[in-house]
């Protein structure tokens, strides 16, 4: 797509011109996209203005002195009421009479607005459309009471006379006068009559009528200000507040248009959030009801600290409650319920991977209580001790107190775990030089390690003096400090709650805020600062933590800004037609934009780029998360298991990359992006403690699309240039060239994941030479799991099972033995359909001659006719329901789908009407009584050894009805040496006394060779590979056990487990096929029964599709080898994956750049409905990555396709 691809199509176009207006007024709409009666317009006009008659009428009286203030806003309050309740009343009745009428037709949904016949007036449809009334009752009364109240207090607050009173011009007093009903109308409007959409739209859809509070909510919190200043005493400071709010309150309905302001939902949560972090010394957390109660708590801590006598028992709460909300209660809960199902494993577990590593910190165990447990007591004591001896003693000079030398180590600690952490990353001073300590070169992941080993001795010592030796350092300094002597005042009491606090919930940003308050005292001497010294170090420290936050975001919302507006020109693909005259308005209004970014940096909200234009907008506060929902969402696919496979082996990565600080400061809202072969991991920093860490793990679709591709080769690049650098570097090559970009590479860490190879096999599988030699491959594989399944059975490994296995793929012996309940027999690969179709197949069996209609067939040749093995196997098992499926019409494959274990093919097709009539009918059950009654006319077999009798078949696996002259002709290609010599393998495995003469009499048994070769030729002949495999497609076929009709199915498909051991030899010879094509051919027998050990040990060879693939991805079976067929190009293709451990590259994102990102997709989607997959905010972007960025939004704005829950890591 070009550049100047439309931001919005002409039909949103109109949808949003028409939505805008109606969100500016607060809900009337006054421009349709039909035509209706004037009456409409005049009716919302009338009930627009009705407020402001109400409030005018007690204006007037108040003005002439007839009524008293109070009692004018009482009257305007109760017209008010009394008409929301009229209104709420008729939209009642409307509603009443509208649910009477039943509606004919179906309502088109492709409308987005539907057309009302207006008739009258004041009819049902005028009613139901100018008001449509509320959904609960509860919300009737409460909104109209509200609206009663709002209009008394609104008009008590815009009283000429209280206008003159703060203005003292009537001219002044007149236009905020009238501007101010234009606000309060708006409000009224949206509460009782009809609400519009706010373009700060937090949640996707208004479940329980909150929107509508909205805007009265903020008009409430003017008056509460105006009240208080009526009723108190005389404070100029609130006098003044009273002014510049009611001149802002003009500006209501502008910031409401904007969406600056934020809806309730998301102002609760900002404000809880805001308040737990810099009032309380808390985090931010991962979900929100963890906020609440940790805001809750951790205020009662600071009420409690209020009221308690005594500093030294200040002290010791505040130290021993704070180290206890800093530590990972998630943990405690899980330990109350088991004695090892911590939160940690509770989220692995559901993330479908194995539990996690059970090293220090995963689970709460001996060990971690016992550490908490010394270091609160150590903690106490030197607080206690140190407060009680020099706290009081402290002089007035702070150089030459007993704090000097605490804060000279202060300072130390902290130079020294800067540098530490900086030599940690890939680069150094913010991203912009590359660190020469950092190990060059990513050639194999033994050679990292040994470089990086230097780095991690670095680590463990920043680790100690981090979290060990810093948290001591701050308590003393604390403990000894005179402003302690204070704490009856509320805001000395908070600042040392939270001082206290966030020395064990974030140490190394209190040791920057602590070394922050130290410069300044040391700067200042002896000198007294006016207004800062009076504040206590609680407080100071607490302005500090707060400036530094408002700053790191001015400088990312900065560095994100010059990004869009820079790139909007440089790049040609995103320079659109505007982009002149948008860079040319931001340069000239240049103090607008740095105002603009600064105000959303003070507020902590996102930088809203409009449709990722250089048009800059203050989003409306929200949570660092950005969503509403649980954390956890994601839109599953075939692709997700191989995140879910590597978040494992990912945690035990990240929980060291943390500890070490390789990925810099982990502060709540960071974004990490991680980038290996076509995999994308998108990492967020949720919550931040004393020795844990909660994260958010995604993972980023692998169907890379074109713009996907871009911004891939982009990321390549970024990191290519950090880490696959040379020897020597000089200034040039040390500068990091991609500073700009979003992505700022971190640190490579070595992740056991799977590398996913593709071949086509052209020249391989339409070879004729390696087609011939399937055949013989197909015999030795097969004798070999016949063997095989002799062994096993006799062990005990193998018992049998009525109904059929459910997944397709093997299951290694390990898990047989776990799995007890299983119905399932071993090694199998399913691939007949779990659907049960019973009904259909016997209303209408003559469905069946679909079977005989192929579209799959090779242009040359004629291939036999096809019938489906689901097909047959429910002809031949009409008893098990759990076989049944549908009649597979041309071009289906049965196989076992990855979801609920639906084939495509058992979908039940549609019947034209007398489809089944005049058709031959089937002889249901006939097939079964034949084989039975055969069984019992079988002769036994007499075996000249007495071990044969382990190594001997089931009974029914001898009735093929195939003649015997034609396996004699097929006998010589049954291969003598290879049985005999894998009998020689196998026969000492069931022996008590191995010995040279049973392995040789075992040989020697003509019978037991004839058994074995009956049954394996008859597989051979009942899978149409009686002549040599002459056809790619027939092999693809076989392979996908879509196996065309023969003679002898009907009688393999009879017994389950034979038919899948004939699968599986198929499955081994084609992939023998594979490798001998690729490595040469097998030398000698002892290496070709290695190969086949090592198939069933190490590998799964089955289809992607198959349930027995994703369980062995997520079991980490070493190898995975599937065929496919690109029907695009026409080719066969073998796909490999091999679990070994790779160098994962992570980088951090520009969190600002990502709010802002996300910002602007929530209102693009959620407001203005642009969901044109083609949309300009949706193409590529090299630098900001806006294509990846919005993938990793949370559905449904976003389209990860895994995320796991909520991760608690050890950093510790």
């Amino acid at each position: 797509m070009g550049p100047d691809v439309p931001l919005l199509n002409e039909y949103k176009q109109e949808f949003f011109w028409k939505r805008f207006p109606q969100t500016v007024l607060g809900g009337p709409r006054f421009k349709l996209g039909y035509c209706a009666p004037p009456y409409v317009y005049v009716n919302q006009a009338v009930l627009f203005l009705t407020p402001w008659l109400f409030g005018g009428i007690g204006t007037l009286l108040c003005q002439l002195q007839m009524l008293h203030e109070l009692h004018a806003a009482v009257l305007s309050g109760m017209l008010m009421f009394g008409a929301a309740a009229a209104v709420q009343a008729l939209a009642f009745y409307a509603a009443r009479r509208s649910g009477t009428v039943e509606r004919l037709g179906a309502l088109n949904i492709l409308v987005d607005e539907e057309e009302v016949e207006f008739t009258r007036c004041v009819s049902t449809e005028t009613i139901r459309f100018i008001a449509p009334g509320k959904k609960f009752g509860f919300n009737v009364v409460l909104h109209t009471i509200l609206a009663g109240v709002l209009c008394g207090l609104g008009t008590w607050y815009v009283f000429l006379g209280r206008l003159t009173a703060l203005y003292g011009s009537i001219g002044v007093s007149l236009v905020v006068f009238v501007l101010s009903w234009v606000t309060l109308c708006i409000a009224e409007y949206s509460l009782v009559i009809n609400t519009a959409t706010e373009t700060a739209t937090f949640q996707a859809q208004d479940t329980y009528e909150i929107a509508p509070l909205t805007r009265p909510l903020y008009i409430l919190i003017f008056i509460a200000v105006d009240l208080a200043d009526r009723f108190s005493g005389p404070v100029p400071e609130l006098h003044l507040a009273c002014q510049v709010l009611h001149v802002l309150f003009l500006f209501l309905p502008l910031l409401w248009a904007l969406g600056i302001l934020p809806p309730l939902d998301a102002l609760l949560l900002w404000g809880t959030e805001q308040a737990l972090v810099f009032g309380l010394g808390g985090s931010p957390m991962s979900s929100n009801l963890r906020l609440l109660l940790m805001f809750a708590v951790s205020a009662g801590v600071a009420v409690c600290n209020f009221f308690i006598p005594s500093t030294l028992g200040v002290v010791l709460f505040s130290i021993s409650m704070g180290f206890l909300l800093s530590l990972d209660f998630s943990q405690v809960g899980a330990h109350c319920r088991g004695p090892r199902a911590s939160f940690g494993d509770h989220g692995f577990r559901r993330g479908g991977s194995p539990l996690p590593p059970s090293t220090f910190g995963w689970n709460l165990g001996y060990r971690e209580l016992l550490l908490y447990l010394s270091l609160l007591l150590m903690a106490m004591a030197e607080a206690g001790l140190l407060h009680h001896f020099l706290g009081s003693a402290q002089s007035h000079s702070f150089i030459t107190g007993p704090q000097a030398p605490v804060s000279y180590l202060l300072l130390s600690l902290f130079c020294l775990c800067w540098t530490l952490r900086e030599i940690q990353g890939a680069y150094v001073f913010g991203g912009m030089f590359l660190n020469p300590f950092y190990p060059k070169g990513m050639s194999s992941v033994q050679a990292f390690k040994q470089r990086d080993r230097g780095l991690y001795i670095a680590a463990a010592i920043r680790r100690i003096l981090l979290y060990l030796v810093s948290p001591f350092a701050m308590i003393a300094f604390l403990s000894m400090d005179t402003s302690l002597q204070l704490l009856n005042k509320v805001s000395v009491s908070v600042g040392f709650t939270r001082a206290f606090r966030v020395v064990w919930q974030s140490s190394e940003d209190a040791l920057l805020q602590m070394v922050v308050v130290v410069l300044v005292q040391l700067t200042a001497g002896n000198n007294i600062l006016p207004g800062w010294n009076t504040l206590g170090t609680g407080v100071q420290l607490l302005l500090v933590g707060l400036l530094i936050d408002r700053l790191n975001q001015f400088l990312a919302k900065l560095k994100f800004t010059l990004t869009v507006l820079v790139t909007s020109w440089t790049e040609k693909k995103q320079r659109r037609q505007s982009a002149g005259t948008l860079l040319a308005l931001n340069a000239s209004f240049c103090p607008v934009l740095l105002a603009v970014v600064t105000l959303s940096a003070l507020l902590s909200a996102p930088l809203l780029p409009l449709f990722t234009l250089p048009i800059f907008l203050v989003g409306f506060p929200r949570p660092q998360r950005s969503w509403p929902g649980p954390v956890g969402t994601a839109c599953p696919c075939l692709d997700s298991i191989f995140y879910q496979q590597m978040i494992r082996s990912l945690a035990s990565a990240l929980k060291t990359a943390f500890a070490r600080g390789s990925l810099g400061s982990l502060a709540p809202g960071s974004h990490f992006l991680g980038r290996f072969q076509d995999r994308m991991v998108w990492i967020m920093i949720l919550e931040r403690g004393y020795g844990y860490c909660t994260v958010n793990i995604k993972g980023l679709e692998l169907q890379e699309t074109s713009c996907h591709t871009v911004e891939a080769r982009r990321v390549d690049e970024v990191f290519e240039a950090a880490f696959e650098r040379p020897e020597r570097l000089n200034f040039s090559q040390g500068f990091n060239l991609h500073w700009g970009n979003a992505l700022t590479p971190c640190a490579a860490l070595a992740v056991r994941v799977y590398s996913d190879a593709r071949n086509v096999l052209s020249g391989i599988i339409d070879s004729h030479d390696n087609l011939r030699k399937l055949q013989d491959d197909f015999l030795k594989a097969l004798l070999w799991l016949l063997l095989r399944y002799c062994v096993q059975k006799h062990k005990g490994f193998l018992w049998r099972s009525e109904e059929g296995p459910g997944v397709g793929g093997r299951k290694s012996q390990s898990s047989q033995l776990a799995q007890t309940t299983c119905h399932q027999p071993p090694e199998a690969v399913v691939v007949n359909s779990n659907a049960s179709s019973l009904r259909m197949r016997q209303d209408s069996s003559s469905l069946t001659s679909f079977g005989d209609w192929s579209d799959e067939d090779d242009l040359f040749g004629p291939q036999p006719a096809r019938r489906t093995v689901a097909l047959v196997t429910s002809e031949a098992q009409p008893s098990h329901t759990t076989l049944q499926a549908g009649a597979s019409l041309p071009g289906s494959v049965e196989m076992d789908s990855l979801f609920e274990n639906m084939a495509l093919s058992a979908l039940q097709p549609l019947q034209p009407l007398g489809l089944g009539l005049g058709m031959p009918a089937v002889d249901k059950g006939r097939n079964l009584e034949v084989f039975r009654e055969t069984t019992d006319s079988l002769p036994h077999v007499n075996f000249s050894c007495p071990q044969s009798e382990i190594f001997s078949l089931p009974t029914v696996w001898r009735t093929a009805p195939i003649l015997q002259s034609r396996l004699l002709q097929l006998r010589p290609l049954f291969p003598e040496d290879w049985f005999r010599f894998i009998l020689g393998r196998f026969g000492p495995a069931v022996q008590d006394e191995a010995t040279e003469d049973m392995t040789k009499a075992l040989k020697e048994d003509e019978a037991l060779k004839d058994l074995h070769a009956q049954v394996a030729l008859s597989c051979l002949i009942s899978l149409g590979a009686e002549s040599a495999f002459t056809s790619p497609s027939y092999v693809y076929r076989l392979y996908c056990g879509d196996v065309p009709w023969t003679e002898g199915l009907d009688w393999l498909s009879s017994s389950k487990d034979l038919y899948q051991l004939a699968l599986r030899a198929f499955r081994f010879s084609f992939k023998l096929l594979f490798d001998q094509a690729s490595l040469g051919p097998m030398e000698s027998a002892e290496e070709l029964f290695s190969t086949l050990e090592e198939y069933e040990r190490d590998w799964y060879i089955g289809l992607v599709t198959e349930k027995g693939w994703h369980d062995s991805v997520l079991q980490e079976k070493p190898f995975l080898f599937s065929l496919g067929q690109d029907l695009a190009m026409g080719t066969y293709t073998g796909r490999v994956l091999s679990l070994q451990e790779q160098l994962v590259q992570v980088g951090r994102l520009n969190g600002e750049g990502v709010r802002g990102q996300w910002a602007n997709l929530s209102w693009e989607l959620l407001y203005a409905t642009n969901d044109d997959e083609e949309r300009y905010s949706i193409q590529a972007h090299p630098f900001m990555l806006r294509n990846l960025t919005v993938q990793a939004a949370d559905p449904p704005l976003g389209y990860p396709i895994y995320s796991s829950p909520p991760l608690h890591f050890p950093c510790l």
